[in-house]
């Protein structure tokens, strides 16, 4: 049996093509910008040796032994956009005390596909890029 991640909540996909379908859907869903037109993105999915995870970017820097601050708002953030993405059919958590962590109160902008043309969607990470 392989080891799971350490960060992040791991999920199971609905349908194969799921994968970018979420991928897509997180670079729209964070923390906009008061002053101009950006969003920057919260989460991101991961693949690794056949499972899938959902992780905070803050999570990520974490995976890579980089300097990470991540906060229990971090988390709660994590938690309700994982719990928005199952809501709408996407993915099943595995094990939901991983998102135990959640309050329907936490921050999270979501911009519509239509709109996103609009927007800077920036990610503060970008999984498999090396640099």
């Amino acid at each position: 049996m392989e080891q799971e991640l350490e960060h992040g909540v791991e999920i199971n996909l609905e349908k194969p093509d799921d994968f970018l379908k979420i991928k897509e859907t997180l670079t729209r869903i964070g923390i906009k910008s008061k002053k101009t037109n950006t969003l920057y993105q919260s989460c991101s999915i991961l693949h690794k040796r056949g499972r899938y995870y959902i992780l905070h970017f803050k999570e990520l820097f974490a995976c890579d032994n980089k300097q990470s601050d991540i906060s229990d708002d971090d988390i709660r953030r994590r938690n309700a956009i994982i719990t928005m993405i199952s809501q709408w059919g996407m993915c099943k958590v595995l094990d939901k005390s991983k998102i135990a962590l959640v309050d329907p109160e936490t921050p999270v902008d979501i911009i519509q596909y239509k709109d996103k043309k609009n927007w800077q969607l920036v990610s503060k990470y970008t999984v498999g890029k090396k640099k």
